[in-house]
């Protein structure tokens, strides 16, 4: 018998389990759009962004996004070519094909030379990375004139050429790094 002392307590009252949602999934970050700068068209600025964001995951300095973008500009012109002469590279996304020895991709790297597989040519993070692996093992890099930085690593018969790039790939790595 409950007396004023006792607590009441009142009959359980049957409610429905909450059906569990299912966790929102996270949105996708939204990626960052970055206006074309020093006269690139679209897909030459989608190519410099893919290089700088190849060579930030890797912790490379802004002294190397900038010779690789200018490298690739000397290169490509900041499109990546398949090769008429491999008609494999032709089965990945390229935006031109060339037809200079078996060079591909945004650094017309060759892999005869030993610098992957035409798929990994192709790809421009994989291009990207392969460059600045070789040239963050160049001695005093850092220090280069640009031009004898690239050209350590491209080994070009043009080896003054990427020099003339250099205030445009520091505007586009700039642009991109904000």
């Amino acid at each position: 018998v409950p007396t004023s002392a006792s607590p009441t307590t009142a009959a359980p009252t049957a409610t429905k389990p909450k059906p569990k949602s299912k966790p929102k999934p996270k949105p996708k970050p939204k990626r960052r759009v970055i206006a074309p700068v020093a006269g690139l068209d679209r897909a030459q600025m989608d190519n410099a962004i893919r290089i700088v964001d190849a060579g930030r995951k890797m912790g490379a300095p802004r002294r190397a996004l900038v010779i690789a973008v200018a490298t690739a500009m000397q290169e490509s012109t900041l499109y990546n070519y398949a090769s008429g002469v491999l008609p494999e590279s032709q089965n990945y996304p390229h935006q031109a094909i060339g037809w200079d020895h078996d060079s591909v991709g945004l650094f017309q790297q060759r892999p005869s030379s030993g610098w992957g597989t035409v798929a990994d040519l192709m790809n421009p993070e994989y291009a990207t990375r392969a460059f600045l692996a070789v040239l963050l093992e160049i001695p005093g890099w850092q220090s280069l004139p640009l031009a004898v930085a690239a050209q350590a690593v491209q080994i070009s018969a043009f080896p003054d050429a990427y020099a003339q790039h250099e205030w445009r790939a520091t505007e586009v790595v700039e642009a991109v790094l904000g």
